[in-house]
């Protein structure tokens, strides 16, 4: 028997100021069988931090056609492709080339050293693509908060995050390690 796809409810409430953008979010995210707490709140920081009315989670691990997030545009156009973790070559050139911008979070450990110095130099050739890792550590304490009902209210500031999840307060820094060449 196949195994279910568990269900968390999000309300997350951001500000924004660095983009000026304050809103609430009533998110139901189906975590896949095999996906851990911390990847699932690695896509809740990727949403936060690119809070959008149209951003939205895809089916995920669950379909290999489509990235973790995404936004379209009214006219269907992918103005947004985001990926987590550490995407083969093939499919950030999918991403890259489908979307207007391809957006790459990670978690900053050993796995993701290994990929980037096998693939930086073909990735630094993609022109809207940019890399974030978040700290390892940081993203432990950020899963051990995750339960089946959050309320998290994100404050972003000077690039600085601080995630209030259940009255405890983590503090999320992005390290760019690729930038979309021009910003």
């Amino acid at each position: 028997m196949a195994l279910k796809a568990t269900i968390f409810k999000v309300d997350l409430s951001i500000s924004d100021m660095d983009k000026h953008y304050y809103a609430d979010h009533s998110l139901t995210i189906a975590r896949h069988p095999s996906e851990s707490d911390k990847r699932m709140m690695l896509r809740i920081i990727a949403f936060a931090f690119n809070a959008h009315e149209q951003l939205e989670f895809t089916k995920g691990l669950s379909d290999v056609d489509t990235p973790d997030l995404w936004q379209k545009s009214y006219s269907d156009e992918i103005e947004l492709w985001i990926e987590l973790g550490q995407p083969s070559e093939q499919r950030i050139k999918k991403g890259c080339n489908q979307a207007q911008q391809m957006l790459v979070y990670s978690y900053d450990n050993n796995a993701f050293d290994e990929w980037w110095k096998k693939e930086q130099n073909a990735l630094n050739m993609r022109k809207n693509l940019s890399i974030a890792t978040v700290s390892d550590e940081a993203m432990e304490q950020l899963a051990n908060l995750a339960t089946r009902q959050m309320h998290i209210q994100v404050t972003i500031q000077d690039g600085q995050a601080w995630f209030n999840v259940n009255d405890e307060t983590l503090e999320i820094t992005l390290q760019q390690i690729k930038e979309i060449a021009g910003n």
